[in-house]
């Protein structure tokens, strides 16, 4: 779905998307608990993350072979539904960083709880921004637009102080 209209609009803010080292994390992470394939990664990802996060395979599968030319994971098994596992240097690399790694999950589970008002909000507006697009007057629209635009600048200023 589009802007602010559902889905697209989840758990990581605008966009839905995870960032590409959170990808990386919870791989590391769970082939830290036992080898499995792409497949059961991003199942195994959806269900530690409380539904709230399912990456595609087009996330997964690039992540999974840059970890292979990165010496960190290895496959255990051959064909399609190739089963991973830690190296003994992707092991060391988990242990050195499992600060990091950890918080692929926490940052997860927990946007709606700290942004959730925020996003209601923003839904919120977008519902009278189409109803004054749709309804309003050409006086209207261009004040709403002029309105928006001061309240985009406004946050930006926000976020840079």
């Amino acid at each position: 779905m589009g802007f602010l209209g559902g889905p697209a609009f989840g758990p990581r803010g605008f966009g839905g998307r995870a960032r590409k080292g959170d990808v990386r994390s919870a791989i590391l992470s769970l082939l830290g608990e036992g080898p499995t394939n792409g497949y059961g990664l991003i199942k195994a990802i959806h269900a530690k993350s409380d539904g709230a996060w399912r990456p595609s395979p087009g996330s997964v599968y690039p992540t999974l072979q840059q970890l292979v030319d990165e010496g960190l994971i290895a496959p255990t098994s051959q064909g399609p539904r190739a089963e991973y596992d830690l190296t003994d240097e992707g092991r060391a690399h988990v242990e050195e960083r499992a600060d990091e790694i950890a918080a692929a999950w926490t940052q997860s589970r927990n946007p709606w709880k700290e942004q959730g008002d925020l996003l209601t909000a923003a839904r919120k507006l977008a519902g009278v921004v189409r109803q004054v697009a749709s309804e309003g007057t050409t006086e209207q629209r261009a004040s709403a637009s002029a309105k928006l635009d001061d309240l985009r600048r406004e946050l930006y200023r926000m976020l840079g102080e």
